[in-house]
């Protein structure tokens, strides 16, 4: 008899959920069922040991209604399609603000490497020139005869001495020399600035002299270039200025960009986990790059990013040793990336198994959210995995029920690892936060900050949550925001429509019309780790640029109508802030009721801890209605589910010139197929993250000939709309993992 792997039983299980337990059950070999071959497993002891299944088996997931997704903008019908089958049918470039796709298309350091080192070899030579050698001594002596008259004599012939020192080699020995007391102040900035001027290889400061009350002028040569005044000797506040992670970046050539900009791609990993892996191979922490915005992990993504005076080369040599993660195009700049410099993303999304009634049903519904769009909703992403979505956590922020906020970041959850759930069920019993820290993997970022910050301060609950990363322990807050938004959004749909702007609607003034509506949101891929959210610092931006924009919203009034100058697609809702002007029509109850059922006010706040209430954000617009960029699909036919149907940049690069690879033997292959689905469900992080499990097709043996049909869809977004929301649109389907379960059945 065959024998079936474990994980063979597990994907079988997940995929055929309600036949295929007690089936795999029935077929156990003999050895595993007693000493008669015969006896077989009851069905009802095979259901029974499936109840009894962990958790991370038996996985839940909110609803799109539960975060205020409900509406379509059109009513044609939808049809069958599977997202993310295979991570490569998610590909994502980011696109930067000048509306340029970013694509890995080199793999190469040549080119920029010798820009660097042209510019290191003349900073080398003007470095070279400014040390004399004997030759040169003479030169110095107009320049010595001018500093006797300055400082005297006896601190001119120390001075010659020094530089007799210097031009006859040996320059690791030579030590530093001390001028006369100078109780002058003025005379000694004299000094300090005729060695600037004259003398660019030695460097001076300030030392006590002989009595604390009189000070002395100290002269050393400067081993760092004409530009270091040494390590000991730079201010708090020229270092405090530096990247965050400098070391061995003194001697970078000076006319050099000093930041080295490259294209991250990255197959199956999300951009924290991605830089992490660079940080350690560099040895640099992953604080040290800058990027400007996060990327899912379920996906093929490409986006730019900026190091601190690391060179090409070095990047450059680590492509043979990375897996699942490549970098290139290489180029230095003088300014870093930061979050939000970006204009959006460009996707190309392939959905595999589709079923619908004609072609024409899918034709109609790819043309309809080409000419229309949809329903700019945050996707459910946004109000992380699990039982406990994250607005919930921000409603209790913005309450200032502290204790409550760190309980349900704590509390347990459906569809996590065995080891986590323990943990949080032993905290959930126990208030043990040593017991808990003890058991509780170090990467569940919010949950550790909190838990170690208890276990110093017990019973702060505040304290506790200001310990998380700023980032993260925003993203509750914003979550909130968001869900007041979704149902204000789907408030205006119910009951004004989706073709015709009404009396009280919020939009821009058309006297600004190069005003973009941006949200507080990161890119519409939100990376699926809490600790990597990405929001653009709306709370932080300073209150005149706020008013200003804030002088361009308004509500549409009768003459407005009128003169029909505001199309549908102009219509916005606020997030809510201390500055976001409502709508004057229905749709402003929609913020009242739900934050009044809350116990949250709009207008006051009920705590002092400023990050945590409304009133003290300042609040910015979303479009309520989102087109597609440069939409564009196509109808593909396919026999092997296993195979990428569409081509990434490490492919397009491999065809030009072939590429080192890191492999894997195809046991391990088929191994990660096959876990593919279960590594999603048993994911530990609790922040967004968008699980879909693999249809029906993906089971078949790669050697059948069915045709089966999928849709590619390429198109951009801005960087605050969630991609997942338009597929929504186009099937008429949700993209809850519940349901996306379903399809596999």
């Amino acid at each position: 008899m065959v024998l079936i792997p474990t994980f063979f039983f597990f994907w079988f299980n997940f995929t055929n959920p309600k036949r295929s337990y007690d089936t795999i059950l029935q077929i156990k070999p003999a050895r595993f069922r007693g000493k008669s071959s015969n006896t077989l497993y009851a069905t009802a002891a095979a259901r029974s040991s499936y109840h009894s299944l962990p958790h991370s088996l038996t996985m839940n997931s909110m609803e799109e209604h539960d975060v205020g997704i409900t509406c379509y903008i059109s009513n044609l019908p939808g049809f069958r399609g599977v997202l993310k089958q295979r991570y490569s049918d998610f590909i994502v470039h980011e696109v930067d603000l000048d509306a340029k796709v970013v694509e890995l298309s080199s793999l190469e350091a040549l080119a920029e490497e010798s820009k660097l080192a042209a510019v290191e070899s003349k900073s080398v030579q003007e470095n070279k020139t400014d040390t004399p050698s004997e030759t040169e001594v003479i030169s110095y002596v107009s320049q010595i005869e001018s500093f006797k008259s300055l400082a005297g004599d006896s601190d001119a012939s120390s001075l010659e001495e020094f530089i007799n020192q210097i031009s006859a080699g040996g320059e690791d020995d030579i030590s530093p020399i001390t001028l006369s007391p100078d109780s002058d102040k003025s005379h000694r900035t004299a000094v300090h600035v005729f060695f600037r001027e004259n003398f660019k290889f030695l460097v001076t400061d300030t030392v006590d002299g002989p009595d604390a009350s009189i000070k002395c002028i100290r002269v050393r040569l400067n081993s760092g270039g004409s530009n270091n005044n040494g390590k000991n000797s730079r201010k708090r506040k020229e270092r405090d200025t530096k990247p965050f992670d400098s070391r061995g970046s003194e001697n970078w050539p000076e006319n050099a960009g000093k930041f080295l900009r490259f294209h991250l791609y990255k197959e199956n990993k999300d951009t924290q986990e991605a830089l992490g892996v660079l940080g350690h191979m560099l040895g640099v922490k992953s604080k040290s790059f800058g990027f400007a915005g996060t990327k899912d992990k379920r996906a093929v993504t490409t986006q730019r990013v900026t190091v601190y005076k690391k060179q090409a080369s070095k990047l450059a040599s680590l492509n043979e040793k990375l897996f699942g993660i490549k970098v290139g195009d290489f180029c230095y700049v003088n300014e870093g990336l930061c979050l939000g410099q970006l204009f959006g993303n460009r996707f190309t999304i392939t959905l595999r198994g589709v079923v619908a009634d004609s072609v024409d049903t899918i034709k109609a519904a790819a043309d309809s959210l080409g000419r229309h769009g949809f329903i700019n909703y945050f996707g459910l992403q946004r109000f992380g995995s699990g039982s406990v979505p994250t607005h919930r956590i921000g409603a209790a922020l913005l309450r200032g029920e502290w204790k409550c906020a760190v309980d349900l970041i704590l509390d347990p959850r459906d569809g996590e690892k065995y080891v986590i759930a323990k943990a949080r069920k032993y905290y959930k019993d126990t208030n043990d936060v040593a017991g808990t820290l003890k058991q509780l993997p170090q990467f569940l970022v919010a949950e550790t900050a909190v838990l170690k910050s208890l276990k110093q301060n017990p019973g702060n609950y505040l304290q506790a949550l200001k310990s998380i990363p700023r980032t993260l322990r925003m993203m509750y807050v914003h979550s909130y925001q968001s869900y007041l938004w979704n149902n204000a959004a789907s408030t205006r749909v119910k009951k004004y429509g989706t073709e015709q702007v009404v009396l009280g609607d919020l939009v821009y003034c058309k006297e600004n019309p190069s005003e973009k509506v941006t949200g507080i949101v990161g890119p519409e891929c939100d990376d699926d780790r809490g600790d990597s959210y990405d929001t653009n610092n709306e709370d932080e931006v300073s209150g005149d640029i706020h008013d200003k924009r804030n002088s361009y919203v308004k509500a549409v009034t009768t003459e407005d109508l009128n003169s029909k100058c505001y199309a549908i697609d102009d219509v916005i809702l606020p997030m809510p802030g201390s500055r976001s002007i409502y709508p004057t029509n229905d749709i402003v109850e929609v913020y009242n009721d739900l934050t009044s059922k809350d116990g949250i006010s709009l207008t006051d706040s009920v705590h002092n801890a400023k990050e945590f209430s409304i009133t003290s954000v300042t609040g910015s617009y979303r479009r309520v209605f989102q087109k597609p960029i440069d939409f564009e699909w196509e109808l593909l036919t396919y026999t092997d589910s296993n195979k990428p149907l569409v081509e990434t940049d490490l492919d397009k690069i491999g065809k030009s010139k072939p590429i080192i690879v890191n492999t894997v033997c195809a046991l391990n292959e088929q191994k990660e197929k096959v876990f593919d689905c279960i590594s999603q469900l048993e994911s530990s992080d609790d922040a967004p993250k968008e699980v879909i499990l693999p249809h029906d097709e993906s089971v078949h043996d790669s050697s059948s000939q069915d045709s089966h049909t999928a849709l590619k869809l390429t198109f951009t977004l801005p960087s605050s709309s969630y991609a997942t929301m338009a597929i929504r649109e186009l099937l008429k389907t949700s993209t809850s993992v519940a349901y996306q379960k379903t399809l596999n059945q």
